[in-house]
């Protein structure tokens, strides 16, 4: 199993959702969060006011899947998160060695 974790900019979301729908990801977990990498954030100006804004506005998005998916869903985020501009996003894969679903007790893939 891995886990794929995506940050990704905040208008993309569901055009991500939709291409991990059509690939067969039923569930996922998505996160408001704040940060930067290559672009350091940017100024914006307030009632005449120049302010440096340090951490941009991105989603997050964990999916947990079987190896033989994770291609395919990777493939998906990459193509539907792209712009072709600066602060695009990144995507992580992880291997994950055991996962357990609370209520019925299943274990590892059946879990998913």
């Amino acid at each position: 199993m891995k886990k794929i974790e995506a940050i990704i900019k905040p208008f993309k979301m569901d055009d991500v959702r939709e291409a991990l729908a059509e690939v067969g990801v039923a569930g996922m977990t998505v996160t408001e969060v704040k940060g930067f990498g290559r672009q350091k954030g940017h100024t914006e100006l307030y009632r005449g006011a120049e302010y440096q804004v340090d951490f941009l506005p991105k989603i997050k998005i964990e999916i947990v899947l079987a190896d033989e998916r994770v291609e395919q869903a990777v493939e998906a985020i990459q193509q539907a998160a792209n712009t072709g501009k600066i602060g695009d996003g990144k995507i992580f894969v992880y291997n994950v060695e055991s996962a357990l679903r609370i209520r019925t007790g299943e274990v590892n893939d059946e879990a998913l």
